[in-house]
């Protein structure tokens, strides 16, 4: 690990990540006290977090998982592909769809409208991360981990072309 940590500029560190993980727990256990909840990753890039995550939930869940592709390398398509979708319905259930990462926007407008036509009882967003700066299409985000710039990270889930999602923090590749 330690010749690719080199690499790369740590911007969040593992305790950091981890504390806001458990807060964000602790706030959507409060939130869903008195209905079942469905969570939802995203694939690949929400799997670290969406692991922390459900384990930081005092309620009973069930976890699903739809895989979407809208990036080539480093750079994002503006075309938004379901690699995987979900193995049960989610019609009437209360859902938290659980995302690495929400820079442009589109790709998560893209799935909440996909899901909406499933008829959920309630979507909510939960993402490690926010690009404000990046964003074309505004979308809600209920449960915010952390914002920051316009920079292209990795780590903890989120990877390069494939790569450095192994990371223990999220980190600003550096040449």
């Amino acid at each position: 690990m330690s010749s690719l940590a080199g690499k790369v500029e740590v911007l969040i560190s593992e305790a950091d990540l981890q504390a806001r993980v458990r807060a964000l727990g602790a706030e959507i256990t409060r939130d869903h006290q008195h209905r079942p909840l469905v969570v939802v990753g995203v694939l690949k890039g929400s799997f670290i977090f969406l692991a922390d995550l459900v384990r930081a939930i005092d309620l009973p869940i069930s976890i699903d998982f739809i895989g979407i592709s809208s990036y080539q390398g480093t750079r994002s398509t503006g075309v938004v592909q379901i690699t995987s979708d979900l193995t049960r319905p989610i019609e009437g259930k209360d859902v938290l769809l659980v995302e690495d990462i929400v820079d442009t926007g589109l790709s998560m407008r893209y799935l909440l409208d996909n899901l909406a036509t499933r008829k959920p009882a309630s979507v909510k967003v939960c993402a490690l991360l926010e690009k404000p700066a990046r964003a074309v299409v505004k979308v809600p985000i209920d449960y915010r981990g952390f914002e920051i710039g316009d920079e292209f990270v990795v780590g903890y889930g989120l990877d390069w072309d494939g790569k450095l999602r192994n990371l223990p923090f999220v980190g600003v590749p550096r040449s």
